[in-house]
């Protein structure tokens, strides 16, 4: 078994109007999604939704500290779940039921520190 990171990406704007309701579907999708996650014989190693991108601090090369997120763009990090599965195909079928209503996910192997993956 192997270790992969779920990257959620979603419009941060998707959420900013949510109905309480709507909120509550998202929640219970992500209860059901780690639910499944384990019936498919993986398991999940950690994972956090993160706060929203107007609260992040970037340090760039050399130290220089600027409020918000690195970069523009339409998607922003919000999330993750590290599972521990099979192979890269077992990891991409449990990315696939993911809930991510207003982006998607990236599926990316952990690196083992003790190897250089490069």
């Amino acid at each position: 078994m192997a270790k992969y990171a779920i990257l959620i990406y979603e419009d941060p704007n998707f959420y900013a109007t949510m109905s309480p309701e709507a909120w509550s579907a998202v929640i219970d999708a992500h209860d059901a999604f780690t639910k499944r996650v384990f019936e498919l014989g993986a398991s999940i190693e950690g994972g956090a939704a993160l706060a929203s991108i107007t609260t992040a601090t970037t340090i760039k090369n050399g130290g220089t500290v600027t409020d918000g997120p690195f970069v523009e763009t339409k998607e922003a990090f919000g999330g993750f779940y590290v599972v521990e599965a099979r192979d890269l195909d077992h990891a991409v079928e449990i990315g696939k039921l993911c809930p991510a209503p207003g982006g998607g996910v990236e599926v990316r192997p952990v690196v083992d520190p003790t190897t250089n993956p490069f």
